[in-house]
């Protein structure tokens, strides 16, 4: 039996950072694609000589030729300019789009059956490019978003209850962008909903926290944004397809008249399986939440626009 084969485009901190959550997890050899020679070859030597002391057996290599991509499982994309203070996602998009668009079309070339896992931003509108770039059918081309944002969610959560983040179940759909939509309503803590243990003010503050949660690591590192969890969420998800867990995870997914949107992408709860996105996990909003998730919508549809494609 073949073993799997991810492709991570981007050998910067969240690229890097994917690998090394991949190799730890034994999830498949890994090729590690950047256009700066030596910094994938010397990361990925690095992160080889990590084998011996963490027990993984896999191949993992450098590169700077998509032709050592070949017939990967997943490709994940991080490629794309950082996030400095003062700079909203949608500052990057200009920039960042002929990045995706020329990293999209490579891998869609060499490797004709991968899912692709957008991490780059905003990504929204990059998975998007990747999807009209690469003609793949839309289970195979999904944004990384709703598990870190849910993560960062469930950490706030945990952290104002004094409780362990794996216990908390807490979901956040729509944009990665300040209008994102942490779902209070179905939060909660192994079953206990959280707004029968916090107060409504504490819980906006939380909401809140998780809507700018990026903003506030980039204000904090000044000269990057988030990597670790960004890197390790991609993970997650190619970790589902790879091992077609049937794991349900909000991911950014062309929506055809789920949730009574179409020809969007947007942050909705997905099955990951084998062809990537299996089935879209629709369930009835409220109306405050379907308000806010046409708000996602409205603005993600102007990304879309603005990226010409």
């Amino acid at each position: 039996m073949r073993r799997a084969k991810i492709t991570i485009i981007g050998a910067g901190n969240v690229g890097a950072t994917a690998a090394h959550w991949a190799l730890s997890r034994n999830l498949g050899d890994i090729v590690l694609l950047d256009v700066m020679e030596g910094i994938p070859q010397g990361k990925a030597l690095d992160l080889l000589q990590s084998g011996p002391v963490d027990g993984f057996s896999r191949r993992v290599i450098g590169s700077n030729d998509y032709r050592d991509s070949v017939d990967s499982d997943v490709v994940i994309i991080t490629a794309g300019l950082a996030r400095k203070p003062g700079m909203s996602r949608d500052d990057l998009l200009a920039k960042n789009v002929e990045i995706v668009k020329s990293c999209a079309e490579q891998a869609a070339s060499f490797s004709p059956n991968a899912v692709l896992i957008v991490v780059t931003n905003p990504i929204d509108a990059m998975v998007y490019t990747a999807y009209k770039v690469s003609g793949f059918p839309r289970q195979r081309v999904i944004g990384m978003a709703g598990v870190l944002d849910s993560a960062r969610y469930r950490t706030f959560l945990a952290e104002a209850l004094g409780v362990a983040p794996r216990d908390v179940n807490a979901m956040v759909m729509g944009i990665h962008g300040d209008n994102m939509l942490p779902l209070v309503r179905l939060a909660n803590v192994a079953g206990v909903p959280v707004s029968d243990l916090l107060d409504a003010e504490t819980i906006a503050g939380i909401v809140k926290r998780t809507q700018h949660g990026g903003a506030e690591i980039v204000n904090h590192l000044k000269t990057g944004s988030a990597f670790y969890t960004p890197g390790l969420a991609a993970v997650e998800m190619a970790e589902a397809i790879i091992t077609d867990s049937k794991r349900v995870m909000p991911c950014a997914a062309w929506l055809e008249g789920e949730f009574g949107i179409s020809g969007c992408f947007l942050g909705v709860p997905v099955v990951l399986g084998t062809g990537g996105v299996e089935r879209i996990v629709e369930f009835p909003l409220q109306d405050e939440e379907r308000a806010a998730l046409a708000e996602s919508e409205t603005i993600v549809r102007g990304q879309m626009a603005a990226t010409g494609i």
